[in-house]
Order: C-alpha cells, then structure tokens, then sequence
C-alpha cells in the first residue's frame, strides 16, 4: 500500500494551496483518511480527516473554516484544500489513512504517505 502525497509548495500569505494523495494497494473507500503537519521544530499535530469517504470530517480547531478535506469519486485520492494560508501553516503535511473507518484524531494511522512542504511566507 502506497499513499503519494503531492500539491505543496511556496504561497503568500492569503493564498490557496490544495494537496491530493493517492493511495494505491488497497481500497480506501470504509476507510479514515486524513492529513497531518509538521513544522519545523515541532511534533506531528493532526489537520483535517473524514470518517470514510463521503463520512464526517474533522478539523484542528487552527485551520477550521479554512481547510476543507474530500475524496475524489473512488474514494481512493483524498485532498486538502487549504484557503487564506497563514505563515503558521508552514509545515511538511503527511497524509494517513486506516484499514477502516475510524477517527484519525484518536485512533493510529496504519499507512502514512510522505510528506509535502507547504511554505507561506508573510
């Protein structure tokens, strides 16, 4: 199973990025997928998931009203579009998904895609 995440890249601040990731290997229709960041010096924090494809989305409180996640029609690609960017969004964003649906806020990720860099610059 492969998650490729890709999309990042240098913003101002104000603009728009949206992030996809494809996964392939299995089915991620049932499944929770999400996106996580990191920022430099800092741990990995959780950032917008779905339940399933189609299902409830969660959001960190920091990025809510301005990220909004989805699915293509497979279910298999999941992206991140993400709105009046902000410097503190600079950070490398990993997208996660599960063998099943569940809660990405609580419960592990068994598959993680490597990361894509989104830089906002003020």
């Amino acid at each position: 199973v492969q998650l490729q995440a890709f999309g990042g890249g240098l913003v101002q601040a104000g603009g728009s990025l949206r992030l996809s990731c494809a996964a392939s290997g299995r089915t991620f229709t049932r499944a929770a997928m999400g996106w996580f960041r990191q920022a430099p010096g800092k741990g990995r924090a959780f950032v917008a998931a779905d339940r399933w494809s189609g299902g409830p989305t969660y959001y960190a409180d920091s990025v809510r009203g301005r990220f909004t996640i989805s699915r293509n029609n497979t279910g298999n690609t999941v992206y991140l579009q993400m709105n009046n960017l902000k410097p503190e969004d600079t950070a490398v964003y990993y997208c996660a998904g599960r063998t099943a649906a569940g809660d990405l806020r609580r419960s592990p990720a068994d598959y993680w895609g490597r990361g894509t860099l989104v830089t906002v610059s003020s």
